[in-house]
């Protein structure tokens, strides 16, 4: 029975990243094939570099992929800002007359079905724009505000979730010793939530980028993201060099990841060489 359970963990753990990791890994390897059919390996000419040559030769194809980058940039910084305020709020403000409503507002997009808020969001700027003239069609601007709509619950819950968990000793300590509210969320509670409002941050981004519903709701002729723009070629067959820009930005998120775990590893051995510092000159 033991070695039984001693099996079984390793094979589900390779089972498991087998299923999330091996469809990428085929994506990545057929980018390198010479065919323009994407599931067909052509064994004669391949592997090639061509469909990375034609990647950059497809203006449609970059242009959408920019957008998105834009997109996700400003609705990650919008859905932070926004989503602190409402977090700290939520968080800090304890009861108040209206806090149900604000809290049910906050956390209503997690729950709501994608169809439903981007045929709301697509009516409210039709609606807008009949009665003051903005914004002037659909585009960049409405893709961006209705992502910031959904996403910025997401942030609320992150910091709402790291502040009930704050210390609040810590800023009554700062207070006593003269400084100002302002002074202490900048010096003492932005840097202790700073972890929590990155996360937020890289959700919200993620979220944007990968957003195919809200996008087509709220997008227009000219300004289509890359998601909207490869599921409308889906029907009409991708063509490989999708493959070499799925490549390219999966090659790109894993150096960051792997960039970002090393500079974390590095800081907290850092840490943990100053706490043993401050150990040996205490005794």
């Amino acid at each position: 029975m033991s070695r039984r359970r001693g099996l079984f963990q390793p094979l589900s753990l390779v089972l498991g990243f087998a299923f999330l990791y091996l469809p990428i890994l085929s994506m990545m390897f057929f980018s390198f094939n010479n065919s323009r059919l994407v599931t067909v390996w052509d064994a004669a000419n391949s592997p090639t570099l061509k469909w990375y040559v034609k990647l950059f030769e497809n203006d449609q194809l970059l242009d959408a992929a920019f957008l998105s980058v834009k997109v996700g940039v400003m609705t990650a910084t919008g859905a932070v800002i926004l989503g602190t305020l409402a977090g700290l709020v939520l968080a800090r403000f304890g009861p108040f007359r209206g806090r149900a409503i604000l809290s049910g507002l906050t956390t209503a997009p997690l729950v709501m079905p994608e169809v439903i808020t981007g045929l709301s969001m697509l009516l409210l700027f039709v609606a807008v724009e009949q009665a003051f003239g903005w914004p002037a069609g659909r585009g960049q601007m409405t893709i961006t505000l209705a992502h910031i709509t959904f996403t910025m619950a997401y942030v609320t819950v992150i910091v709402q979730s790291r502040l009930a968990g704050f210390d609040d000793s810590l800023e009554e300590a700062a207070m006593d010793l003269g400084a100002r509210p302002v002074t202490v969320f900048i010096r003492v509670t932005m840097p202790l939530i700073a972890p929590a409002i990155l996360a937020g941050w890289l959700l919200a981004f993620t979220l944007s980028w990968d957003d195919v519903v809200i996008s087509q709701f709220t997008s227009g002729p000219g300004a289509s993201t890359l998601p909207v723009y490869i599921f409308s070629k889906v029907r009409r067959g991708v063509s490989p060099d999708v493959n070499a820009l799925a490549t390219m930005l999966v090659l790109t998120v894993a150096i960051v990841v792997f960039v970002g775990a090393w500079i974390m590893r590095r800081q907290e051995r850092k840490r943990d060489r100053e706490i043993q510092l401050a150990i040996a000159e205490n005794k």
